[in-house]
């Protein structure tokens, strides 16, 4: 005979329905979270993909602070009649024995004759160790920030800016600026070591003694901060760190220009001699097996056509020599590679003979005469022809001149680099085909 206790029946299925729903809502909340944790992980990797990473490099060689005389807009003046600058994470801002600090993102202006100078120089840094905005000019990306110290004199004609930063932190924006940081990371790396020796020879000496400045930001010396830093670029100043061209065991200066020829200039293409300590700067061809490595680039072959009035004019300006109506124009003297090393130009009215490859360069440029570049692609011509590779001749009332390159031709041409890389050389491949006999090696000394 059964028997049924009274807490049994109806109670036990209750408690089991109810110990199910508890299994099942739990079930779904574990399912829900798994959810959202999901969606919040795909947010995350979304996110990550959208805001490329900035690599964490860690610099383990030498890195000397650079001093670097900022100019003002257009790179036109070394003074500059105000100053304005802010940081993200406030300033800290030194001046004698005081010292004065702003909330973040505020401006600080400074005049030629603000009080503060009265205790010497400036010196203005960021509080959170990044970098500083200087409202007060533009460059070629927009308002430019600058890392390291801003240090601030005042002189008659206004304020003189010099950034002090580490040489390897400059270097990541010299190097985009110099070079397109979308060309190949070899030839990045390339351009990287050459601009790292140039600046080491730039800061054995002052090169603006009365404000203890090494460099300033143009191309008086090396474009810097022109262009924002790049991942790509950074990542060739960090795998190269340190590394500079050597020959006979010392740092050398490393030339470099956009576009080649096929060939390079020697120094004589500047007028100086051969000796013992330049031998690594001589005229080489930029090619391999399959030919010129730059034969398909724009600026590879150009022409340009002047009326002779127009060019009569041009030579008689750019030299301070009136000839009259020109004559005639003929390379009188090339050097290794082809480079016009003189130029004798004769008009009615007097003769004028130029040499060396910048003032043959100038003679000719100027004006507002038409360069047509090998794909068809015209610009307008500038102070200086495009290269001193060419040729010259008349054609009825008009002087064609036929050339190729852009740029002085003597060291790396950037372009011949990139493609060399996009060939599967790499950056040591490509500075021992462009300086002869050098090492490549990291120090500075």
């Amino acid at each position: 005979m059964k028997r049924y206790n009274r807490y049994g029946g109806p109670f036990w299925y209750g408690m089991l329905i109810l110990l199910c729903l508890f299994v099942i809502g739990g079930l779904q909340a574990a399912l829900t979270h798994r959810e959202e944790g999901i969606q919040e992980k795909k947010r995350k990797v979304e996110k990550e993909e959208e805001t490329p990473k900035e690599e964490k490099w860690e610099i383990v060689v030498d890195n000397p602070n650079i001093r670097v005389l900022l100019m003002t807009d257009g790179y036109v003046n070394i003074v500059h009649p105000s100053v304005s600058v802010s940081a993200d994470g406030g300033l800290s801002i030194a001046c004698g024995e005081e010292r004065q600090e702003t909330k973040a993102g505020e401006t600080a202006e400074f005049a030629p004759d603000d009080p503060r100078f009265q205790s010497g120089i400036i010196r203005i840094s960021a509080k959170d160790g990044g970098e500083i905005t200087l409202n007060s000019i533009k460059r070629g990306y927009g308002t430019p920030s600058y890392a390291g110290t801003l240090e601030l004199r005042t002189t008659a004609e206004g304020i003189v800016i010099i950034n002090e930063l580490p040489l390897e932190t400059y270097l990541c924006k010299v190097v985009p600026s110099e070079m397109p940081a979308s060309y190949e990371l070899e030839a990045l790396k390339a351009q990287a070591v050459c601009a790292r020796s140039y600046a080491y020879r730039q800061m054995q000496d002052y090169g603006y003694p009365e404000y203890e400045a090494h460099v300033n930001d143009s191309t008086d010396y090396q474009v810097y901060g022109n262009s924002k830093a790049q991942e790509a670029a950074n990542q060739a100043v960090m795998e190269t760190q340190g590394q500079v061209v050597r020959y006979q065991g010392q740092i050398v200066t490393t030339y470099y220009y956009s576009t080649s020829c096929g060939k390079t200039a020697g120094l004589e293409a500047w007028g100086t001699e051969s000796g013992e300590g330049n031998q690594y700067l001589q005229s080489v061809e930029v090619k391999d097996g399959d030919g010129d490595y730059e034969a398909g680039l724009p600026w590879y072959r150009w022409e340009a056509k002047i009326p002779a009035a127009d060019l009569s004019k041009l030579v008689s300006q750019n030299t301070g020599t009136n000839i009259g109506n020109l004559k005639s124009i003929e390379v009188t003297k090339s050097g290794a590679g082809g480079v016009a090393l003189q130029i004798c130009a004769v008009g009615d009215g007097g003769t004028v003979t130029v040499d060396t490859e910048n003032k043959i360069r100038r003679a000719l440029g100027g004006g507002s005469y038409e360069i047509v570049k090998q794909d068809g692609t015209a610009v307008g011509s500038s102070a200086l022809l495009p290269s001193a590779f060419f040729t010259i001749r008349k054609e009825g009332d008009t002087f064609v001149i036929s050339g190729g390159g852009f740029g002085h031709g003597i060291g790396m041409s950037q372009n011949g680099a990139n493609e060399m890389a996009k060939k599967g050389k790499n950056y040591i491949d490509i500075l021992t085909l462009f300086y002869q006999d050098v090492e490549i090696k990291a120090g500075d000394s």
